[in-house]
């Protein structure tokens, strides 16, 4: 056997000694197996139920068509070797490419096979798909952080900003929330949320999904009429960058996040609070930038279990002081458009 298959296959017998008992105690059917624990073996497994989906991190520069053929032995050795260990037949091992990925294409669909599952997760069903899209429609590093929502939502209004899937407003509202607001551009995606809701048997008549690009409405709420009012919890967990054919400009978490704050707060009712959340890597949101904002940092606090790199995302607990004052220059005529 290659030294480094073994080597992973030492490490991959460890990680399911203690995570699988863990995730049974508590209902968690998708959880992360291993991502990079060794250096030598680049690849990311996490489990779904009975199937694993496998992020290969492979060369993909000139290789000879020898160095070809060994790289693509060497990762059927370690998929073979995946399979065996956790108990998976290899149909039900997904095998996804991660590339840097341009504008929304990370949220685009790359295939049509349509590999769909319901797994659990802390009492809560989430519906799955394996094949379709580079994400499985479930981010597995927010799994604390939604249970941190779902403990503080009861008894209030809930905006789930950029909402994808729906998950936090399924926490949410499974957390006694008065209603939820889930806004995504995709309708694709809020047809999914929807049913993640339903899953759950979460009445819909107080959990709303809206169609409409979250930076055009921050920029000027007036665009999405069905976004009225205040709310008392608000999830903002955008993407790092974006420059979506959708959208007029680009956007960057880290160039444009005073922006962002500045603006969701203005739906944020008095002694509200803000969930912000980013995986844009070395990140940093500083108090003394917003003095009008009570800001802790809870990324310890919210992270999983089966997850050991601190760096892979960082959370926000954000509270207003005093409302802030909409810049001209900023809001009226920004320099970077979103709309």
């Amino acid at each position: 056997m290659n030294p480094k298959v073994e080597m992973f296959a030492n490490r991959l017998r460890k990680n399911l000694k203690r995570l699988v008992p863990w995730a049974a105690q508590r209902e968690v059917e998708a959880y992360r197996l291993y991502d990079r624990d060794i250096p030598e073996v680049k690849l990311t497994i996490d489990r779904y139920g009975p199937a694993l989906v496998v992020y290969p991190y492979v060369y993909s520069g000139e290789m000879t068509e020898a160095e070809q053929q060994e790289q693509d032995s060497y990762l059927q050795d370690l998929l073979n070797t995946t399979a065996q260990l956790t108990g998976t037949s290899r149909d039900q091992v997904f095998v996804k490419e991660r590339k840097r990925q341009k504008g929304a294409a990370q949220y685009e669909r790359i295939n049509e096979e349509q590999a769909e599952l319901v797994i659990r997760e802390n009492s809560h069903r989430f519906l799955i798909n394996l094949s379709d899209y580079l994400d499985t429609g479930l981010f597995l590093d927010h799994r604390d952080t939604r249970a941190l929502v779902q403990k503080m939502s009861a008894g209030r209004r809930v905006l789930n900003l950029f909402g994808y899937t729906g998950s936090f407003s399924v926490y949410a509202a499974k957390g006694g929330a008065l209603a939820t607001t889930t806004v995504d551009l995709s309708a694709t995606y809020l047809a999914w949320a929807k049913r993640n809701l339903q899953l759950n048997g979460i009445s819909l008549s107080q959990h709303r999904q809206v169609r409409a690009d979250v930076l055009a409405l921050l920029r000027d709420p007036l665009t999405v009429p069905d976004v009225r009012g205040l709310f008392d919890l608000i999830v903002l967990d955008p993407p790092t960058f974006s420059n979506s054919k959708r959208m007029h400009g680009t956007f960057d978490i880290k160039r444009d996040h005073d922006w962002l704050l500045r603006a969701t707060l203005r739906f944020l009712a008095p002694g509200g609070v803000i969930v912000f959340s980013t995986n844009r890597r070395g990140f940093t949101l500083r108090s003394e930038d917003f003095p009008m904002l009570r800001i802790r940092n809870i990324s310890a606090d919210t992270l999983p279990k089966d997850f050991h790199d601190p760096l892979i995302r960082v959370c926000y607990l954000i509270e207003a002081t005093e409302q802030p004052k909409a810049s001209p220059s900023r809001y009226g005529t920004p320099r970077h458009s979103y709309g």
